[in-house]
């Protein structure tokens, strides 16, 4: 199995690619420190699996990245390897085409058998994890999805989202937009509010579906 990792600690990196070497049948043959270079060492090496880290600051985040890379490359498997143990950042992930979920507290035998498993077809999710999935899943389908509003959104509305979805915070945006960081926020609860949008993993999500975080 051909592997490459993405975390933006290098310590994190070197200890993954080490326990994984180890294995007859896995070999790490890249290493990224954030969703773009994952995108590009993914397009350069084709590997089988994507191990993904969700946050990666100051560049693009594995939340964006996942959504992006299943897109474009499908036949690599992507596992998330996280510490958040959110119940809202493991449906979204799932959604935008991810294989698996673990946490980074879990042993190395999990993850080892999550490679494995996702390798073979299926998907893996961190057991504490499961009981949470199913339950959205059912709010999900209880409520039908956020709807589409974009058109009700402002110029400088649109300006913004992409900037919160790429993981820039306020006072960064305010610098970019020239305007205040009170006005970010305002736009920010606005832009939540009219599109119905309960946590940031929603909005990255909607910005992904709305095509707002090209390159």
């Amino acid at each position: 199995m051909k592997i490459v990792i993405a975390d933006d600690h290098a310590i994190v990196r070197s200890g993954f690619s080490m326990i994984l070497n180890f294995q007859d049948d896995i070999e790490v043959i890249g290493a990224a420190a954030d969703g773009r270079e994952a995108y590009t060492m993914v397009a350069k090496l084709r590997p089988d699996i994507l191990i993904m880290d969700l946050s990666m600051p100051p560049g693009e985040s594995g939340l964006t990245a996942t959504g992006k890379i299943k897109e474009d490359y499908p036949d690599t498997r992507i596992l998330i390897l996280t510490m958040h143990d959110d119940d809202e950042y493991l449906f979204h992930v799932l959604k935008n085409g991810a294989s698996g979920y673990v946490l980074k507290s879990a042993p190395d035998e999990e993850l080892l058998l999550a490679i494995r498993t996702i390798y073979e077809g299926g998907t893996y999710i961190h057991p504490k994890m499961a009981t949470s999935l199913v339950r959205e899943f059912i709010k999900q389908d209880k409520t039908g999805g956020t709807e589409d509003l974009f058109e009700l959104l402002s110029k400088r509305e649109l300006e913004i989202l992409p900037l919160i979805a790429k993981g820039y915070g306020n006072k960064e945006i305010a610098e970019k937009l020239f305007i205040s960081v009170k006005t970010v926020e305002a736009h920010k609860a606005k832009i939540m509010e009219k599109l119905n949008l309960k946590s940031r993993p929603e909005l990255v999500e909607y910005a992904l579906r709305k095509k707002m975080l090209d390159f």
